[in-house]
């Protein structure tokens, strides 16, 4: 059997909070890896001790879970924000530097600007705001994995809307990560609009498409 999933603490929160600093926010973001689609960001603000139970990791909870956690989150925090960046920036700046900035938009759209934030992972360059980054965040963190919640969803929700306008590529089911299913549309279609053109698979099909 596996190891059973680490479930995220308020340790951190509480840490800032003993030094005096309050709110503290949460950050994460989803589709850093995806061949198609935008990198979105959450941004989530809890009341000290709220707890939500069954909020961790979203990859380590089922898609209906996430839906079913993501309006109760929003009726309990005191502030989410929501940032995105396109494909035309991912392309234009790189993934790193594109899921930054939708971060940085994520926290600037909170109702309530926190006095420090944790984000997963590196530390974010583009936030002009105290900040911790913690590896591993959205496991460790109730108020990352919460962020982390919100930002599936929403993005998650954007790629079934996106299949609705290009059905043929199935967006609905892979979300634009690099499925078997996905690489084989990809390479009888040819990229969306929405593919990021800057990624190896996709600029491979493009030259396949324009050399038929």
């Amino acid at each position: 059997m596996g190891e059973p999933p680490i479930r995220p603490t308020f340790a951190r929160e509480r840490a800032a909070i003993r030094r005096g600093v309050f709110p503290v926010a949460g950050c994460d973001e989803a589709g850093r890896g995806p061949l198609a689609g935008p990198v979105v960001a959450a941004a989530v603000l809890f009341a000290p001790e709220t707890f939500i139970k069954g909020v961790r990791d979203s990859k380590q909870l089922p898609a209906g879970k996430r839906e079913e956690l993501y309006p109760i989150i929003l009726e309990r925090a005191l502030a989410v924000g929501l940032g995105m960046a396109d494909v035309g920036e991912i392309d234009r700046l790189n993934i790193y530097w594109a899921s930054a900035t939708a971060c940085a938009r994520a926290v600037m759209t909170l109702a309530r600007t926190p006095q420090h934030v944790l984000v997963d992972g590196r530390r974010n360059p583009e936030l002009r705001l105290p900040q911790t980054a913690i590896v591993g965040g959205d496991r460790k963190s109730f108020c990352v994995a919460a962020a982390s919640i919100v930002a599936k969803v929403v993005r998650d929700r954007m790629m079934r809307h996106y299949h609705e306008r290009f059905p043929e590529y199935g967006f609905a089911g892979h979300k634009g990560y690099c499925t078997a299913d996905h690489l084989a549309a990809l390479e009888r279609l040819g990229p969306s609009p929405i593919h990021r053109r800057s990624f190896a698979p996709v600029i491979a099909a493009a030259q396949l498409k324009l050399a038929v």
